[in-house]
Order: structure tokens, then sequence, then C-alpha cells
């Protein structure tokens, strides 16, 4: 049985990777989702259309093309039973391809002028094979009209050369990675038929199928061409891109879908741009998650009283990742809160607000974990270090309703290349499916 169990989370772990492949991008990962829920019945209403809910209907909105809130109306009254929420974001870092990006080195060289997005952990990305993806906007019947469509040319076609350490004999003992000098991608050597001019655009043009000068601009990024894959003695363990934080995507978006029932309204959250802020139309600092939960309100026939009645019993997940003790380096952690993998998801807490966790959200968060039979950790930062954030404190202060800081955790944060656990994953999954069924 112990076995059998251990397969099935394995192939649970394994259809995640596939989700995370699929999702080189956040708007790849919107698509994705988006395809995934129209399959189980869910039906996509436009900001612009007036809406018509129903009990027990289920519904998804997106913006721009990269954040997507979706939802099932409980079978009781919302301002008696209110929403629950689960947030995560689609974004991670790494790098966006600047407009005019073309470069050529020494006559032979052409590489990409690139911008760093978020923190990405620079070293990782060095040597490794590079795909490109994202979106890229044609020319429409008006101005005001672009088209846009999305794209992944995926296979080898860039790669981060390293310096030899023949040359920086100290690279051992310590680099500083300069972002517009040293991590800038190779994308072929010139020849005398080689056509540089537009090269990107046009390989655009071609992927798509358009001619290039309908080609208004784009917004693209690097991703690790290499698949996700379990590793460890017994397969335990998830090594992949993208975890942070399209793994609590997938998680919560399962989770809505085998659901039971139940009276109250779930709603799973799936915002873009955490990693720079979420100062964006489609970040969680914006209007369109309070914006969505008063429409949602209205059209049930309540009005604006309602809706902050709606919010007073009402709860929400903010469900990003949490930093494992690192085997290697367990001092960088706090002494007596020392969360590690395969244990249970985990609840952040800071004195400092960068965690929206409180007393009362950490009852809920353990409640729930008991009723789901997960086990949990919690995360504090050393005190003398700085840790991150998430959208848990922004929600939070829009909202005005308890939000838990969580997260399953991780090693690598970052990383090109993340490192998770197959256990954790089952965990995950339970305890949202338990939050949005009670």
């Amino acid at each position: 049985m112990n076995r059998r169990n251990h397969q099935m989370k394995k192939q649970a772990a394994l259809e995640l990777i596939d989700f995370l492949y699929e999702s080189p991008t956040a708007f790849h990962s919107v698509l994705k989702t988006e395809s995934y829920l129209t399959e189980h019945g869910y039906v996509e209403l436009k900001e612009a259309d007036q809406w018509a809910l129903e009990s027990k209907g289920k519904y998804y909105v997106k913006k721009n093309d990269s954040a997507l809130i979706a939802f099932e109306i409980g079978t009781g009254d919302v301002i008696e039973h209110g929403i629950r929420m689960i947030g995560a974001h689609t974004d991670s870092p790494g790098f966006r391809i600047k407009a005019k990006s073309e470069m050529v080195i020494e006559g032979s060289y052409l590489k990409l002028n690139t911008e760093g997005y978020g923190g990405p952990l620079l070293y990782t990305w060095f040597d490794r094979p590079l795909g490109l993806a994202g979106k890229v906007t044609l020319k429409g019947e008006t101005p005001f009209k672009p088209v846009t469509r999305l794209v992944n040319i995926n296979k080898p076609l860039l790669i981060i050369p390293s310096l030899a350490i023949h040359m920086n004999r100290s690279v051992n003992e310590g680099f500083e990675v300069n972002k517009q000098k040293d991590t800038l991608p190779l994308l072929g050597l010139v020849n005398e038929h080689f056509e540089k001019d537009n090269y990107l655009v046009k390989l655009l043009a071609n992927e798509l199928e358009v001619d290039y000068k309908e080609i208004m601009g784009f917004e693209l990024s690097l991703y690790e061409y290499e698949k996700g894959c379990l590793v460890g003695v017994n397969e335990e363990l998830i090594s992949c891109g993208g975890l942070d934080d399209m793994w609590m995507v997938y998680a919560g978006v399962k989770a809505l879908v085998e659901s039971n029932e139940t009276a109250a309204t779930k709603m799973m959250i799936c915002m873009d741009n955490e990693e720079i802020g979420s100062l964006t139309a489609q970040g969680a600092n914006s209007n369109f998650i309070p914006n969505i939960i008063e429409r949602v309100t209205l059209a049930l026939g309540k009005d604006r009283e309602g809706m902050h009645r709606t919010l007073a019993n009402s709860v929400m997940i903010s469900a990003d990742l949490a930093h494992a003790v690192h085997p290697n380096v367990s001092e960088k952690h706090d002494p007596t809160h020392r969360p590690v993998l395969g244990k249970g998801p985990v609840l952040k807490i800071a004195a400092s607000g960068s965690y929206s966790t409180d007393s009362h959200c950490m009852a809920i968060f353990e409640g729930l974990c008991q009723t789901a039979e997960v086990p949990y950790q919690k995360f504090y930062n050393r005190s003398d270090v700085r840790g991150g954030t998430t959208i848990g404190p922004v929600t939070s202060s829009i909202l005005t309703i308890p939000v838990m800081d969580m997260g399953a955790p991780l090693l690598g944060m970052h990383s090109i290349r993340e490192l998770a656990s197959v256990e954790d994953h089952d965990f995950t999954v339970k305890l949202f499916t338990t939050f949005f069924g009670l």
C-alpha cells in the first residue's frame, strides 16, 4: 500500500512538472489554467460584459493574459458564508528581452540585450540551453485594438556562456555578476549568409506565420529549455524551474476543481508581477481583486454594503513558497524554526509585516491542517536577516480580511532550477482542497 501511495504521489508530481513545462511564462500559465478550468465546466466572463451569476456556477476572469481569477458560487448566501480565497502569483524571476535587442560582437557573435526581471539567482543561468517565450502584439484594425498572440520557441535557442576560470582565477572565491554585461544570451554566429537585422522579429514572425512588419511589440522571457524531473534515491524530490510560484497556482486550481461543493463561494486568485512589487493592473496591489469581488456580490443581488459584509466573513490563504533549511548552510536559518522538505506546508510569520500571518490566522491555519490531517511547519527569518514578502500583506491591507501567509518548503528559491518534495506537493493539495471544501 505504501509503495502504491508513493507511486500515486510521484504521478501527481509528474503532472505538476508537465504543467510547469507548458507554462514557461505567466501568459502560458494562465492559458494552461484556462484550458484546465474550461475542461471542468468553468465559463469565461469578460470585464466589459454584464454579469449574471447562478448558484453553484463556475466562472473565471482574465486580466492582460497573465492574471486570472476563478470562482465557484457557493450554495449558501454569499454574505453569511463569505468567500474562501487562495492567492498565488504566475510570474517567476528571470530575464526579459529588450525591444532593440540584437548586438553583434567581434563581427561574429549575435547576442540579445536583456534586463533582469525580479530577483533571479543569476549564476544558475549560465551554460544552460534556454528557450524563448512570451506575448507578441500585432497590428490590429485600429491603434486601440492590437492583436495579441502567445509564442513559445521551445528549443535550445540561446545560451549564456561562462568565462573560463583561466581568465578569472578567483571566480570560485566569489564573482559579482553584472546583469548588463555578464548575462546577455548568445543567439548564434554571424556569417555572410546571416541576416542579422531584425533577426529576432523575423524569427517571431516565422513562428507565428505573420509578416514581421505586423509585429508592434513583445514581452519575451528566457526560460530553461530542459524539462523538470524527479530526483533522489527514491525519486522523492522535484527539480524544476518556475516552482515559485506556479506550483501554488497549480495546486490551488486543482483544489478548486476537485473540492466538495460548499455553502461558501470559492475563489482562486492568480496574479502577475509579484516578483516586481505587484504594482500593475494585473498585480495584487491593484483594484482587480476587489473589483471582481464587488462584481460577484452585485451580480448575486447584493449591494455595496453587502460586499463589505461578505468580506467580513471571508478569509484568504496567500500561497507562496517557503525557505527550507539548506543542508549545507543550515546556520542561515532561524535557530528554533527550521522547516525542511517533506514535512508539510509552512506558515510564514514576520514581526515586520512582510508576511500577513497573525495569531488569528495562525489558529485558522493550524485548524485546517489538523482537519486535512496534514503536518505543518513554521518559518521565521533570522532576526538579523531581511527576508522577502508575498501578495499577503498587500491583499490583507486592501481587502481588510484575515490572510494567512504560507507556502510549501523549497530549496534554491529563485534559481533557474528549484528543488521541492513530492510529499509536500501531496500535502499542499490536500490542505487547499480541505480549505475550499469545508
